[in-house]
């Protein structure tokens, strides 16, 4: 145990010195920082677009007096405009004239047309606009339709019916109702993805450095190898949670005091993320590092150079991102069997099951099994990683192939383990 301790400590301080870990960590904050400001910035360019439209003068001429002096509501809607009304007949040279000094940016002429009303939008250069802009096209369809249902002296009721308000409501024919946004479970499927993979990684990149410099051969003189690949997968793992913890620590600091109130609630619903679902997203990412972890100390040990780790790592690589997508995917249809099967089957559960847990279609069995599965997965890889890399852990010529790990792990000489 004392060794075991002392190869993660030892682990830990390695991984702490990096400067490509502290940057890439303080990159990945600052992104999470400007991130959740940016609905803060776009308000500021919006504030300023306001400030501008609220000093926008629009001239309204209604000389024929078709809205019957309701137009005098409209600087009381908070539209963005400072309207003029007229009910006199002014000139288009005069228009111009006014919007020439600056007294009016733009004017609207109301008058009859042979089946309604018409609207002329007068402004100086239409260059870089569409057409009249649609809040002032509705405004002033509302307004005189609400003008002419006046006359028609109904009863609210009666108003009210001729726009009723419409409820819709989803169902499904599945006894398992699904709960929570299935946007919400893909995303933190993704998070908790990357969190496990990119930790998992650091232990193959960690053991070949390691060789490389010869640290190794000092290590394995010292404790057994066995307890240098639980040491470095404990140690990376220690330092991948805490990693989590404040890349999580930022974003909710930051969802709480950057982000607008209930701009987060209207967008993601966050109604299921439970003490619960935190309690077994935090099992399934032990559970789920240790297996890639263990995997990746396999094939970190079978290389000599740091240039051949990706290459190593091309299998494992492929079997997590199959054990990904099979749950990604299928969150589409939680209900399906092929999710309930991407839940257990070990390499894509710690993706999985958390958000079946989430979705509160997994029940207890389910949970039971799918971790049983992957502790007992990860005792076979253990076994597997640690026989081979007792082997192959000072081989520093070419790189072990599959063969020459079979004949490895076939070694009955188990006494450096």
């Amino acid at each position: 145990m004392k060794d075991l301790i002392l190869v993660a400590t030892f682990t830990i301080k390695e991984m702490l010195k990096k400067k490509t870990f502290l940057v890439s960590n303080l990159i990945i904050i600052l992104m999470i920082i400007v991130g959740f400001n940016i609905p803060n910035i776009l308000n500021g360019f919006t504030s300023k677009n306001n400030e501008e439209l609220e000093t926008s003068k629009e001239l309204i001429i209604d000389s024929e007096n078709l809205y019957e002096g309701t137009l005098e509501t409209l600087n009381s809607m908070n539209l963005g405009y400072d309207f003029q009304i007229e009910n006199k007949e002014i000139s288009f040279d005069e228009i111009k004239t006014k919007i020439e000094n600056g007294d009016i940016e733009d004017a609207i002429i109301i008058s009859k047309a042979t089946n309604g009303i018409k609207l002329e939008y007068i402004v100086e250069d239409m260059t870089m606009m569409d057409g009249v802009p649609e809040d002032l096209q509705n405004t002033f369809i509302e307004l005189y339709k609400n003008l002419q249902l006046s006359k028609l002296n109904l009863s609210e009721e009666q108003i009210a019916s001729l726009e009723p308000n419409f409820e819709f409501e989803l169902k499904q024919t599945e006894e398992a109702v699904v709960k929570g946004n299935v946007i919400v479970m893909m995303l933190l499927s993704l998070v908790l993805f990357y969190a496990i993979y990119f930790c998992a990684y650091q232990v193959s990149s960690s053991i070949t450095t390691e060789k490389t410099s010869k640290i190794m051969e000092t290590l394995v003189t010292s404790t057994k190898p066995k307890t240098i690949v639980l040491g470095k997968t404990i140690g990376i793992g220690i330092v991948g949670f805490i990693q989590i913890i404040v890349i999580v620590a930022t974003s909710l600091i930051c969802a709480n005091y950057c982000l607008p109130e209930g701009m987060l609630e209207s967008v993601l619903d966050v109604s299921q993320i439970t003490p619960k679902l935190g309690i077994f997203t935090i099992i399934y990412f032990i559970l789920g590092y240790a297996t890639f972890a263990l995997l990746y100390a396999l094939t970190g040990s079978t290389v000599s150079k740091p240039e051949d780790v990706q290459t190593a790592n091309g299998p494992v690589a492929i079997v997590a991102v199959i054990g990904f997508y099979l749950s990604y995917f299928t969150m589409l249809n939680p209900n399906s069997s092929l999710n309930e099967f991407a839940s257990i089957f070990p390499f894509s559960a710690p993706f999985c099951m958390p958000f079946r847990i989430m979705m509160g279609i997994a029940t207890t069995s389910q949970i039971a099994i799918s971790i049983a599965i992957l502790i007992a997965t990860i005792l076979i890889i253990a076994n597997v990683s640690i026989k081979i890399y007792s082997n192959a852990i000072l081989n520093y010529g070419s790189r072990v192939s599959l063969k020459d790990m079979i004949k490895m792990y076939k070694n009955k000489d188990d006494s450096n383990i």
